[in-house]
């Protein structure tokens, strides 16, 4: 049971059975004039095979209200909405009085044509909070959900699309139509076709929530723009995802949220915060429409078990293709493992000399022997994903040598190019034999890379939430020294410090501390001390001390940190901070004042899962620096994820506080050091300098 934020009352993915799967329709507003709205939607119901009834009263031959409709028809749960938005209110109150539980509005005019649109719409939200009526939209071109013949759409042609397994979920009705058209030109086609419009009600967590449970439905398509609550459209996800993978396609990747004071509020957008939400609740990502088709449609009918890393292997006709496909996978940092030295001596005796027998393996122009090559490289131990890459030609019929092959739980995607006549006969050929068909050596990779990460995902959600103990914060305001002391406690390891307001206590401290030190204001009202002069390093002497000091002072000094210089090493920052939709974030990037330029960084929302620290530094492009290349020191991967666990559950724990950073973190051969920190209350949030 969920309980949706947009209006406050308890809801369950049952109740989406009465837009779905209706025991009768109602079009209100329905029209026998061509070309207007509730004449198209009048004509896109007529095929339903359940009650349709038309309610207009102005026209004599059809139901005057949907009261009429309902004691002459029977039972009736969908209300299909053609009205103008100033009478939609009123209309679905009279709807939910007459014992209709659902009802989708199409018109727009509501909160995104501002001035009297944002008062119809809570007068809308208004009647949905206090009659329960479920609502899809406004501003939405519909749904369909083929098997049941039930199109509650207003756009052409999509009465025609082939009933499948995959669910497309989108915030575009447009968006919508157009990934449906495409899933059913791929011979996939579609359980049901959602377009969520502006989601007062029915959000897309509420879709996903009752395809988790809809039989016709195998695997779901997501398209988002927004997200109102994210929590919940995590939990939707990761519950789903379980059973029917999820692909997903998050547009705004060129939208910047506003600034937090810190690097972790400015880099964490909204586009990256959704796809790490996502992506860590299980959903794979894609980049674009074309991919997103592909990805699902294999997933929809190939999956591979939850492994921590799946080994992929590509068989082909032709070495090109193949090696295109190869490079894609690599870059995709998708594993491409050499074969078991018993699978090639078993491929040496199936294929001629002259061919790679490697990975990818190079048949030459297959033969008689194809399908006994499939169930070889299937059966590496390495292998858990198979790519089979040809141009068609009479010699081999590829479905029917992947279906012969018996290669047991191995997935296989098939691709395939030629003339488009004959493979279009081999896609309803996959179709039938339920194998994933594409065409081209990319869609075959995207399609391969799209099943990994699937099986990364469902691994990753198999592990154990870290356990963190968060650290009272007080209530502030907290300078560099305060906060590097609460992270002490934290056990984050800090260099050797003491902080004094006189030139005599600095002395002092110069004298018990390892030289050379760094010589810092303190100030909380101060976030980046460098910026005004108020940070000397390699301070070794006592006349170079008085030196800092004389220039700390001139900068607005009252009290100075001595600090031991740690050594040399890769800088780091780590923060956790709030976010409006999804909660906790924990952000890891390349540090100091690079991070604002280059903007690698990795996020993630708290709790963290085992092995998600890990997953957050492969993420970075500096990533296989910090695993120890080159000689570089290897990072201390649980005493990361131990530190970034620290820093959300110190926000879980202390309301007040808005932001928790350290940066630089520095990696150095003994260890991690926070070398800086900055928290930051949320009731009182420092401007930014």
């Amino acid at each position: 049971m969920t309980v949706s934020v947009t209006n406050q009352i308890t809801r369950t993915a049952n109740d989406l059975h009465s837009l779905f799967a209706p025991r009768g329709v109602a079009v209100i507003g329905a029209s026998s004039e061509p070309g207007k709205l509730g004449a198209v939607m009048a004509e896109a119901v007529s095929a339903y095979e359940k009650p349709v009834a038309l309610v207009n009263h102005r026209n004599e031959l059809m139901h005057g209200s949907i009261d009429d409709a309902v004691q002459e028809e029977g039972l009736i749960d969908l209300a299909i909405l053609c009205v103008p938005a100033a009478a939609t209110a009123g209309v679905l109150r009279a709807t939910a009085d007459a014992g209709v539980t659902a009802a989708l509005v199409c018109a727009g005019g509501f909160a995104e044509a501002g001035g009297l649109g944002a008062e119809y719409q809570r007068d809308v939200v208004d009647v949905i909070r206090e009659t329960g009526l479920r609502v899809l939209g406004p501003n939405t071109s519909g749904f369909f959900v083929p098997h049941q013949r039930l199109s509650a759409s207003f756009v052409p042609g999509i009465s025609d699309i082939t009933a499948g397994t995959v669910a497309v979920v989108s915030s575009s009705g447009g968006v919508n139509h157009s990934l449906s058209f495409r899933l059913d030109q791929a011979g996939v086609g579609v359980s049901v076709g959602v377009g969520i419009g502006a989601g007062v009600d029915v959000t897309a967590a509420d879709v996903i929530e009752y395809l988790a449970t809809d039989p016709a439905t195998g695997a779901i398509a997501l398209h988002i723009e927004t997200v109102a609550d994210g929590p919940r459209l995590m939990n939707a996800i990761r519950q789903a995802s379980k059973n029917k993978p999820v692909v997903a396609l998050i547009v705004g990747q060129n939208d910047v949220a506003e600034f937090a004071q810190s690097h972790t509020g400015s880099l964490a957008t909204s586009w990256r915060i959704t796809n790490a939400a996502l992506q860590q609740s299980g959903a794979v990502l894609v980049t674009d429409e074309d991919e997103l088709v592909s990805v699902v449609s294999a997933l929809s009918r190939a999956r591979i078990q939850p492994h921590p890393n799946p080994g992929v292997a590509l068989i082909t006709g032709q070495a090109g293709p193949g090696l295109i496909a190869a490079d894609h996978l690599s870059g995709a940092n998708v594993s491409v493992p050499p074969l078991a030295e018993a699978t090639t001596e078993e491929l040496s005796a199936l294929l001629p000399p002259l061919t790679y027998q490697g990975n990818p393996v190079d048949t030459g122009r297959p033969g008689n022997t194809f399908p006994a090559v499939i169930r070889a490289v299937a059966a590496d131990p390495e292998i858990q994903a198979l790519g089979i890459y040809g141009i068609l030609e009479p010699v081999v019929d590829f479905p029917h040598a992947l279906s012969s092959a018996d290669i047991g739980t191995t997935a296989a995607v098939l691709s395939v190019d030629g003339p488009s006549a004959q493979v279009r006969g081999v896609v309803r050929e996959g179709t039938t034999a339920g194998v994933p068909v594409v065409s081209g050596p990319t869609a075959l990779a995207r399609s391969l890379t799209g099943l990994v990460r699937d099986s990364k995902a469902q691994h990753s959600l198999s592990q154990p939430y870290l356990h963190a103990r968060g650290v009272e914060l007080g209530t502030g305001p907290w300078d560099e020294a305060s906060a590097k002391e609460l992270l002490q406690r934290a056990g984050v390891k800090t260099p050797p410090m003491a902080r004094t307001t006189s030139h005599q206590g600095a002395h002092a401290a110069l004298a018990k501390i390892n030289a050379p030190v760094a010589v810092k204001l303190i100030d909380a009202e101060v976030l980046h001390k460098t910026d005004i002069g108020g940070v000397h390093l390699g301070v070794a002497t006592p006349e170079q001390l008085d030196t800092a000091l004389t220039a700390l002072d001139n900068a607005g000094a009252k009290e100075y940190l001595i600090e031991e210089m740690a050594e040399a090493g890769i800088d780091l920052v780590v923060g956790a901070r709030r976010d409006p939709v999804f909660g906790i974030l924990v952000l890891l990037g390349l540090g100091g004042t690079a991070v604002e330029v280059m903007g690698d960084v990795s996020l993630g929302v708290h709790p963290l899962r085992v092995g998600t620290a890990e997953a957050m530094v492969d993420g970075l492009a500096v990533g296989r620096m910090l695993r120890g290349w080159r000689g570089n020191h290897p990072i201390d991967l649980e005493g990361l994820a131990q530190i970034m666990s620290t820093l959300g559950q110190s926000l879980e724990e202390n309301p007040h506080v808005n932001e928790i950073e350290i940066n630089p973190l520095r990696l150095t051969r003994d260890g991690l050091v926070a070398l800086d920190a900055v928290i930051v209350t949320a009731r009182n949030p420092i401007e930014k300098d």
